[in-house]
């Protein structure tokens, strides 16, 4: 068996593989809460309870409507943005002019109620989601077997990351976007309903990561506590890649994905601490994050 510094090849690429996955949930939720937070200012708590619901989302449509994994890919996130449309104008929109602790103060609680009522109703156990037929088995590499649903997440994550960049970055859609949140009573002057338009951020953001809940459903078990397992985690992203950056949370996803599946080879001891280790020597550095702004 081939060896690379002394670990089996299979392991090693095994390992890459796994730290790609991780990292394609890592970029996808950053990505949404740096999207909140470039242009709503809101540290978003409740998104791992978003992609949480994600993931029920799906389940539910498939037990009582048998809607399978492709038509829910679509609907889930939809329905799971709308209700963050619902929160966002009943609940964000006082706090805006307000301090970032309210909004995250916010956001925690209704992280705990959604948290709560999904385990009061559906226990603690996971439930299990099936593979869809077409994404089942796998390429054989050589060096490694690549499971086709595993590639199709990482494909998938990477897709739509890329598409949100360039659609923030590069759009006059964007550019409307990046304005309001500098000078919003600019951006009204062009006839732009810009409270509309933050509305519909935080919506879009919120189905970010229904969406990356949803892909995760037939990897992980669909449990109430999927969510705050992985939110610590993401927050570390993105204040790695610096708060608000788009560019910052899909190149530090994908990075400290593999970094942690990397970890788990070489020293298995350290991979659930690496990411925060990392976080702490860029915030002594650089403070406002590898891809943030400086004040």
């Amino acid at each position: 068996m081939l060896e690379i510094f002394g670990i089996p090849s299979t392991a090693l690429f095994g390992q890459l593989l796994i730290g790609l996955i991780n990292g394609s949930f890592y970029a996808l939720l950053s990505l949404g809460l740096a999207v909140i937070f470039g242009m709503l200012n809101i540290i978003n708590f409740s998104h791992g309870a978003q992609y949480m619901m994600g993931a029920f989302a799906a389940y539910l449509l498939l037990q009582y409507t048998g809607l399978g994994y492709w038509p829910a890919l679509i609907v889930a996130p939809i329905l799971v943005g709308i209700t963050g449309v619902i929160v966002e104008r009943l609940f964000l929109q006082r706090l805006y002019k307000l301090d970032h602790l309210y909004g995250l103060l916010l956001t925690f609680g209704l992280a705990l109620i959604f948290e709560g009522l999904a385990r009061n109703k559906f226990g603690s156990a996971g439930l299990p989601y099936t593979l869809p037929d077409s994404l089942r088995g796998g390429q054989n590499l050589g060096f490694m077997f690549l499971p086709n649903y595993r590639a199709w997440v990482i494909v998938a994550s990477l897709g739509i990351c890329l598409g949100t960049w360039f659609v923030i970055e590069w759009t006059r859609l964007g550019a409307y976007l990046r304005a309001a949140t500098e000078n919003p009573t600019l951006v009204r002057a062009f006839g732009i309903n810009v409270p509309r338009m933050i509305t519909l951020t935080y919506g879009f953001g919120v189905a970010l990561a229904a969406f990356a809940g949803v892909m995760a459903a037939p990897i992980y078990n669909v449990s109430p506590q999927m969510g705050s397992e992985l939110i610590i985690v993401v927050f570390a992203v993105v204040v790695i890649g610096g708060m608000g950056s788009i560019l910052g949370a899909i190149v530090t996803g994908f990075g400290l994905g593999v970094i942690e599946g990397l970890t788990k080879v070489f020293f298995p001891e350290a991979s659930n601490t690496v990411i925060f280790v990392i976080m702490a020597i860029v915030l002594l550095v650089r403070p406002a994050g590898l891809f943030g702004r400086r004040a």
